[in-house]
Formats: structure tokens, sequence, C-alpha cells
């Protein structure tokens, strides 16, 4: 992934021989640019067949390939149960729509799972056949009522030309010599009949763009290579770059220079897909899973992408994904309406990250390749809810087993502080815990919900707060259905239910959004001015990350009408009984229980940390057992099964139409009831300001000062012109500073420090340091920066 893949190839060490994919590669005459697309034919249908089975050489023997071969027998069963080519409405009982596009999709899943258990060895299923035979009759069906010329399309686009297609071409390797070619042609038209351009999609052929160019590029691939086409894989290559399009539609450059439509990867690691929705956890690891496919296809050949940009996929995994990933889950504001799919829960989304740098791993140089293994190690090990070992594909399975057996050491924990200004979501890494933060602005949109899912998502960025521990589970097992979706933690919210999909696809009013992080450390200050959908609810909201102490700071809290809360805490119990003790009195914990207390100073929840109020503040408490269904969130692909989870629920009431109204409080994530209580008794992090034009605090044990400006204000020695997010740290006779502007439209921030006798030790470029009479100015460029942190060192001259 240099500046070819195939001079990358020739370099890589060690690892690449522990990790790499099973199965045979092209031969040296092929990579010498000697070979048609014919000639390689053979080479690259052997290469994607053995993305999808594990390639020859299989140890069926062996516990965790008999097991990953045991679920796909088993998957395929339950595939195949009902199929009856003989049917005049469809292939399968419940798939029989001509309205709704995905049984179209479905029903092409299904025969794939089929046919991925014919073709491995040690199923039950394997080289059947009369299996083969019925697959062959399940595909003519479908040729014949539903897929291909002659046929209208219905619904949804994404079906037709990506789901089906994408399947299709799966099924036709997988049971490549079993179809014959007069079959083969036939399948290979329909799916060229819909998804001809690896550059276009949909009826009225639009530019594709993001993880959809890459959705259809694979589609067009495969095709291409069960036509022996190198022309069209050519193209394929070509799209990736978009040179049809000079670049404006790359997938491999990054979308800040605002040439073309924005959707893609940023080089903070932010990525966005339908215009302005956050979505790593969604579309962009599917981009990600299915470039690193077509990259180990094309690998070595005459149609191996060379475009220099494709080493920013590196970049992707270290920017884009390792800092959303918490023990194997991604931060759920950036999986989009995913999080409404009930298959999509349980670290799944960490799954298809995992397995496309394990396909990435073979394409790096040595050094490189020992860098990604390392994490991809600690990324499969460091997650002990899921087991990546029991449930991903053959091909995966086998190449983490041998990078698993190597001598490479796992990464480490991530710590660290992370922000994305150009997606406003921020993550703070601290060992045994991580706090996603999630919020929008007039730049981002708050939630999506299309095709009927995600549809209670109202509050998702309205100031959630996510917090990841020793419960790796959180998140999944039914949290977001059963949860509470208008007391999500950290958000302020008025009490009303809106209507299904109220407000979504909706950017703010508001350009504050964002926040300023010291490099190095994990010292981040956060924070957005929300100005809620639907209804007149303003508020300013700060997270001042320090370290093992989050402070969260409030103000400004109006509304015209209706109740108004902010909520501490929303917690799906691990043990039903986890103790909450108020000011050290236990509370109940009995389910249906409920209390209003006048003036608590500390919270503690057994399992999940303690909250601290420097000043004696009114709390609400409930625990509840609250069941749901997925169909609720999702009618497109939820269940009527009633599932039912337990939750503590602590918020704050902030009154009917209230004004000017305010919240402070500290977060201990992880720490004990000693702990809580001894920070209730002496606070190690203090309000400096709280008002509607600045927040700031201080810590106590260095006299750091961080601070989020409103508006032009003053926190203690520190002031600012204007909108603006501050980090002080005096250090060692030094002083660090960091500074934004979250409203990504100011030319310059000016800073004023009432501290004397100070010069530039080190700053970055865009910044100047003067004296004046009452201390030190420090202006900064911020024109163009979108958001991100400029830092700088000042010492005693």
């Amino acid at each position: 992934m240099s500046a070819t893949r195939r001079s990358v190839l020739a370099g890589t060490g060690a690892v690449l021989a522990a990790t790499s994919l099973p199965g045979p590669f092209l031969t040296p005459s092929h990579a010498a640019g000697t070979a048609t697309a014919a000639d390689a034919s053979v080479d690259l249908l052997t290469r994607w067949h053995t993305l999808l089975t594990g390639g020859p050489g299989l140890d069926t023997a062996e516990p965790r390939i008999a097991a990953a071969i045991a679920r796909i027998d088993r998957a395929a069963v339950s595939a195949l149960k009902g199929l009856d080519p003989g049917r005049a409405d469809g292939l399968w009982p419940d798939l029989t729509s001509t309205s709704v596009s995905n049984h179209v999709t479905t029903s092409f899943k299904r025969l794939a799972t089929a046919a991925t258990a014919w073709a491995v060895p040690g199923t039950t299923q394997y080289g059947d056949p009369a299996l083969a035979e019925l697959l062959c009759r399940g595909v003519d069906w479908m040729l014949e009522h539903r897929y291909g010329p002659g046929h209208e399309r219905f619904d949804n686009d994404w079906d037709w030309e990506i789901g089906c297609g994408l399947a299709l071409d799966d099924t036709a390797v997988l049971l490549h010599e079993a179809l014959g070619a007069d079959r083969l042609t036939r399948v290979t038209d329909a799916v060229r009949y819909y998804t001809p351009d690896p550059n276009l999609w949909r009826a009225d052929r639009q530019i594709a763009t993001g993880a959809n160019r890459v959705w259809i590029c694979t589609v067009v691939a495969v095709n291409a290579v069960l036509r022996g086409d190198g022309t069209d894989l050519a193209r394929v290559r070509d799209a990736l770059s978009d040179v049809a399009g000079g670049g404006a539609n790359s997938v491999l450059a990054y979308q800040d220079s605002g040439s073309g439509t924005g959707e893609g990867f940023y080089s903070d690691g932010s990525f966005l897909q339908h215009y302005k929705h956050p979505y790593n956890g969604g579309y962009g690891k599917e981009l990600l899973g299915n470039l690193s496919r077509l990259l180990h296809l094309l690998d070595g050949t005459d149609w191996e992408v060379t475009d220099p940009e494709v080493a920013n996929v590196r970049q992707w995994v270290t920017d884009g994904f390792d800092p959303l990933i918490a023990r194997g889950d991604v931060q759920a504001g950036v999986c989009g309406r995913e999080i409404a799919r009930s298959s999509k829960q349980g670290h799944v989304a960490a799954q298809t990250v995992i397995e496309a740098v394990l396909r990435l791993l073979p394409g790096l140089p040595a050094a490189e390749a020992d860098r990604f293994g390392a994490l991809v190690k600690q990324w499969i090990t460091e997650d002990t809810f899921r087991d990546f070992l029991g449930v991903t594909d053959l091909a995966s399975l086998v190449a983490a087993q041998r990078l698993l057996a190597s001598e490479v050491k796992p990464r480490g924990p991530l710590v660290t502080h992370r922000q994305f200004p150009r997606m406003d979501k921020a993550m703070h890494h601290r060992p045994g815990f991580t706090l996603g933060l999630s919020v929008y602005s007039s730049r981002i949109y708050n939630y999506e919900s299309i095709q009927n899912e995600n549809l209670h998502g109202w509050h998702l960025s309205d100031g959630m707060v996510l917090l990841y521990d020793e419960d790796l589970g959180h998140y999944s097992e039914d949290h977001w259905p059963t949860v509470d979706p208008l007391r999500l933690s950290g958000t302020t919210v008025v009490a009303e239910r809106p209507a299904d999909a109220a407000g979504q696809r909706t950017t703010s009013t508001a350009d504050w959004a964002g926040g300023a992080a010291l490099p190095g450390t994990t010292l981040g200050a956060y924070g957005m001015e929300l100005r809620a959908y639907g209804s007149s609810l303003r508020a300013l909201k700060s997270w001042f990350c320090l370290d093992d102490v989050i402070a969260h700071v409030g103000s400004g809290i109006t509304a015209d009408a209706g109740r108004v809360e902010t909520i501490v805490e929303n917690r799906k119990l691990r043990d039903v009984t986890a103790e909450l003790s108020v000011d050290g009195e236990r509370a109940p914990s009995d389910a249906g229980w409920s209390h209003a207390y006048e003036e608590a100073t500390s919270l503690h929840l057994t399992g999940t940390g303690g909250y601290v109020f420097p000043r004696p503040t009114a709390i609400r408490a409930l625990r509840e057992q609250r069941t749901a269904t997925w169909r609720e969130i999702n009618i497109k692909y939820g269940t009527d099964t009633p599932v039912t989870r337990p939750y503590l629920t602590l918020w704050l009431d902030h009154g009917t139409a209230p004004s000017g109204a305010g919240y402070c409080w500290l977060q201990l994530p992880g720490a004990s009831a000693e702990r809580t209580r001894r920070t209730a008794l002496a606070p190690p992090v203090r309000t400096v300001a709280a008002t509607e034009a600045v927040h700031a605090v201080r810590r106590g044990a260095d006299g750091l000062l961080a601070a989020n400006f409103w508006a032009a204000g003053r926190a203690e020695e520190l002031s600012a012109d204007g909108p603006a997010s501050v980090l002080v740290r005096p250090h060692d006779g030094q002083v660090d500073v960091a500074v934004s502007d979250p409203t990504q439209l100011r030319e310059r921030v000016v800073l004023d420090l009432a501290l004397r006798g100070y010069t530039v030790a080190r700053a970055e470029p865009g910044v100047s340091v003067a004296r004046t009479s009452t201390g030190t100015r420090i202006s900064v460029d911020t024109a163009g920066r979108h958001g991100a942190t400029v830092s700088l060192t000042l010492t005693r001259s």
C-alpha cells in the first residue's frame, strides 16, 4: 500500500508469512503484466473462492476450524428450509413479495449460504450433487421470475444493484463448475443488467459515492472475473480513484478538499455517508471490508490499484477505526441506523473491521505488517464479550490463528483522547473505561431513520454520553430497543415523545460543536450549543475530560414549554441488584422503585462508578424492567418477540418551561464507593464559570484550566475574544495551550493569558504570541482548520 501494491508485496516480512489468507496467489507471470483476464481468470476465481471458503488444505479436524464448518453447516440447513423451486410465488414461502426488494436479496443470500456449505470440505453438504442441482434450479427460478432483463425493479435500488449482485456473484463463484456455461452467462448478464458501470448506480444512473461505490465496484469486479473481462477489471481499478470524474469521488482520497460530495473518509478519521451522517461503524466499515477484498483480489495483477492514495487506507484504520473501538464495541454515535438492527449488535461492526485488516496485512511492508498485526491482535484478545474466532469466516479465521500464534505482541490498550471535528464526535480512552460523546451542529445531521429503521433515534446526538467499561455487552443484548430513548445518558431533552423518525436527517441551527485536546495526553474540552429539534429548548453543554474525571457543565437551559430533563445516567444493569448509594446510604433495589432526592452530593452505582455534585442537587432515580420488541425501532428488520432488560436511570428535572437552568457534576467511571466518597469531600476539579458566555473548570492538582467560550468572556486568568475551546496546563515552568474554533467559522481566535514573562517554546504554524501590559496574547489562525486543535508551549523567558 505504498507507491504500488506490487512493490509492497515484494517487501513483506515475517508477519506476512504468518497471517496471509490461505490459498494460492497469482503466478509471477501474471504479475509481470503478460497475462490476459482469461489467462488469469482461474487464479482470480480461486482467490475469491478462497475468501469465501477458506481455500484448500483446511485442517478440518482443528477445533476452531471444525466449529466454523459446523456453523456453515447449520446456516445452510436453515437457509434451505422451505426452498422449493416448484413454487410459483417465490423460492421460499416467507419471501414472496413483489414490492419489497429485500425479499429478492434475501433469496439470493440464502442460495449463497447453501452454496458455501456445498463448497466447503467437511460440511454434510460438501459436493452433494443433489444440492448443486437444487441450487441451480433456485438460480434459474430467480432469473425467470425476479431478477434480470425483462423484470421491473421495485422498492430499494440497493437491493437490485448491490445486495443481489454481491450474493449472486458469490453463488456463481462457489457453484462455478456446476452452473454450466449457459447458466453462468445468464447469471453474469443479469448482474450486468443492473450493475454495468462501477462509477454509477440507481435507475437514473447517479454517481456512486463512498461505500456504495465500493460495493458497486465489487459487484462489477467479481462479475468481470466470472467472464474473464480485463476491461471491466481496469474500470473497477479506475473507479476506486474516480478517474472518470477527475478524482472528485475517489474512495481512496480524503474528502477534506470539499471538491466531491463529501461522502467518505476525512483526515481526522471522520467518515460521512448520506451526505452528513457520521458512519464509520456502518457504511465506513463496509467500505473498508469490501475494499480490502478488492485489493486482495487485484494485488499483483495487471489490474492492481497503483493510486498512491491507497496508502490512506492505513490511516483510516489507525485514525478512523481504532479510536472509535472500545474493546470490540464501535461507538454507537457513528453506527447510524445499524444500531436498530439486532443482527448488528454484539460487536459485529468491529468484526468487519478486524476481518478487513487481516486481508490488508499481506500487502504491507514488514514493519507496517507487524504494527497492524499487533493492533489486530489487541482487538481480538481484548474483546472477551464476542469471541472473534468463534464468529468470523473461515479465511479470516485461518489468518487470525496464524497471527495469534506469531511472536507479534498485542499493541496494548489504547489510552488517548480523540476528537473528530468533521463529524462532531469524541472518544476518551483511559485504562479501564472509554467515554464516547455524540453531538451535532449546523454541519452534521442528528440521526438517520430511513427504510423504517432507527425510529427512536431522536436524541442520539443531543449530547449522548456512552460509557464503555467492564460490562462489554452493555450496548448489546437488546440495549437499543429497551433503553428509554427519551433518557439517553448525557442528553438534555424535553420529556415528550416525538413521532417515529421525527426530525431525522436534520442539522442544528447552531454552529458551536467540538472542542480542543492537549496532544499526548488524555485531557480534552468538548461541548455543544444544543438547539433541540421540534421545540424551543436551548442549552449550552460541556464535557471536560480530565483523565479519570469527567466534568459535566450545563447552563442557559431554557424552553418556552415542556418539562426539561438532563440525564445523568441510564444504565442497563448487568447485575439487576447492583447497589445504588446516595450520599453513602443504600437505595432499595426493587424493580419499579423510584425516589426524588432533594439535596444529593454523591451517587455511586456498583459496577459503573460514581457521580459527585459539588453543590447539593435534586436527583431523580428510577429502577425499572423495560420490555420492548425490535420491531418498535425497526419495522424493516425487527422481530415481534418481546425482550426485557433492567435499567437504573438518574436525572435532573429542570421543571416546566425552565429559564436559565444549569447543572454541574463530576463523573468517575469505575470508581469505588470509597473513592466517590473521598471525591465528594474534596472535589479534585472545581467549576470556574458556568454562564452563557463561558464554561470553565480548574483541576487543583496541577492548575489545569479548561474552558469553552460560547462568546467573548473571561475565566480567571484566561480570556477569549469570541467562541473558542481552550486548555491551559502549567507544568515544569512551562505552559501548554490547546485551542480550537468549534464553530469552524472564525478566521482567528485571540486569547489573553494573565501570565507575564513568557515566550514561545513551541508552536504550530499560524500561532503568534506577544507580550501585553497584563500578560501574554496568543493569536491563532483558525480559518480552514475545520475545528482542529492548534497547540503551543510557552516558557519563562
